[in-house]
């Protein structure tokens, strides 16, 4: 593909030593955002981040054999056609995406908090069931049917996002659901594909390491209905959570086609919700009419997942009752509320994700209704991360658990023990254990019958990141081991 296809029509100043018309001649073999990954023929991507100014490798890029720099006005670029931009994420955004085109028929995405993982798998769930070849993206990687592969990041950079997306296509994917996380919003990493809907869980305090404030880091979220949304697209929004008035709000300003759904929902409206004992009993109003649903999933918030998923799929296409239909069929998620182990003393051990006080307090108010005896929740916090939320994680542990062990999570560059005084702030009755191998034994060990245990904070995760090494450890692995 000759760069000047990529450009043509393209806000951008165009510049280099070959001069501009001999330059767009040239032809382009793909797209980089690292200078270790650029071959002759690539275009490079050369951003200012937090930690690394890409700009400071141009030059290597070059001799790697780029074609071209996409990088701001002021950057300096010799031997290359300089493709400047003020916003040069963004522009090389939309050109990686002609490069990669044609993708899925229909993609959604997915923002907010708590819930994007569990609802863009839910998404894909659902249509796979309908008789569509489907994937998901997002913090379990690229998953299809028959295949998951780890990318590592909730949203990956703009050129990992578009060859998978591409790659899905390749391999007959016609409906994917991704999701759009606040950094790679933030960050561009999402754009260039049309996107026929978006959907927003909730919000709460998180990331505000990068964001700053909760105005802000709303903000970030909101350029998916302000600007990545196809123009002609909806937006389903959980109506019960305390920002999605002022979602709703940003979606009817762009003309979004709003489909709200929960207990003040309008499109589906969540008329009741009973605990089962492998599940919830939901009855639903949508178009007049009341729709009975078994969900095999336990919890408020595994709820909230499910209908906003099968809002997405309503909102491109999917017939309702047979969406509310397959919602008794789907499947959990990869450490979401998920079952690791029944201990010999009969207590179940639920491993989940949860890693901020709303997510915490979502996944213990799940488990209360099943838990007869005590409910020991077992959790820590990131290290190098939003340090503001440890104290309140701590108390909503207090609060809602009988017993509270906190540990390690993923210390990262902190000192452990400075990351657990934090949260004992907020916690200061819990039970403190460095390692948390031995701290899963010990919650096993001291659960009855009638007690349940909550294995908080890494879900799905594979490794422990102390230092600058990522140590192998899976939750769920663990606690079989801790309970054999």
């Amino acid at each position: 593909m000759r760069l000047g296809s990529l450009v043509d029509g393209l806000d951008a100043a165009i510049s280099g030593e070959a001069g501009a018309g001999a330059g767009l001649d040239s032809s382009v073999t793909g797209f980089a955002i690292d200078n270790r990954k650029v071959a002759p023929g690539t275009v490079f991507g050369a951003f200012q981040g937090l930690r690394v100014n890409g700009e400071d490798y141009i030059a290597d890029a070059v001799k790697a054999g780029a074609v071209a720099v996409v990088a701001r006005p002021e950057a300096k670029v010799d031997g290359a056609i300089h493709i400047a931009h003020a916003n040069p994420r963004r522009l090389l955004a939309q050109m990686a995406a002609r490069y990669f085109a044609p993708f899925p028929d229909v993609t959604v995405a997915v923002t907010g908090t708590n819930g994007k993982t569990s609802t863009v798998e839910l998404a894909r769930q659902l249509w796979r069931m309908m008789g569509h070849k489907s994937a998901s993206i997002g913090t379990l990687g690229v998953t299809t049917s028959v295949d998951q592969v780890s990318t590592g990041l909730t949203t990956p950079d703009i050129v990992t996002f578009l060859a998978n997306m591409s790659g899905l296509r390749r391999e007959g994917i016609t409906h994917a659901a991704f999701e759009a996380s606040s950094h790679g919003l933030d960050q561009y990493r999402t754009e260039g594909l049309p996107v026929m809907a978006g959907a927003f869980t909730n919000l709460s305090r998180d990331h505000l390491d990068y964001h700053g404030d909760m105005d802000r880091y709303f903000d970030a979220k909101m350029r998916l209905f302000d600007e990545v949304v196809s123009a002609d697209g909806a937006a389903v929004v959980w109506a019960d959570d305390g920002w999605s008035s002022k979602v709703i709000a940003r979606a009817t300003k762009r003309g979004l086609r709003v489909l709200s759904v929960g207990v003040q929902g309008q499109a589906l409206r969540l008329v009741n919700r009973t605990p089962t004992q492998l599940g919830q009993a939901l009855e639903i109003e949508a178009d007049g009419k009341i729709y009975k649903v078994n969900l095999p999933l336990i919890g408020a918030y595994q709820a909230a997942n499910a209908l906003t998923a099968a809002g997405l799929i309503i909102a491109t296409g999917g017939d309702l009752a047979k969406v509310l239909e397959l919602l008794g069929r789907v499947q959990p998620v990869r450490g979401r509320l998920e079952r690791a182990v029944i201990s010999k003393a009969g207590a179940p051990v639920y491993v989940d994700y949860a890693h901020t006080p709303d997510g915490l307090k979502a996944a213990i108010e799940a488990l209360r209704p099943h838990t007869r005896g005590k409910l020991i929740t077992l959790f820590g916090a990131g290290g190098d991360r939003d340090a503001g939320k440890r104290p309140l994680m701590g108390k909503v542990a207090a609060e809602l658990s009988d017993h509270v062990i906190v540990t390690d999570d993923n210390p990262r560059s902190e000192e452990p023990s400075a990351i657990r005084a934090a949260v004992l702030a907020g916690a200061p009755e819990a039970q403190e254990m460095g390692g948390r191998r031995a701290a899963i034994a010990a919650a096993i060990a001291m659960a009855g019958a009638d007690d349940i245990v909550l294995l908080a904070g890494k879900g799905h995760e594979q490794g422990q990141i102390i230092g600058d090494r990522v140590l192998p450890f899976d939750d769920v692995t663990v606690a079989r081991e801790c309970a054999g």
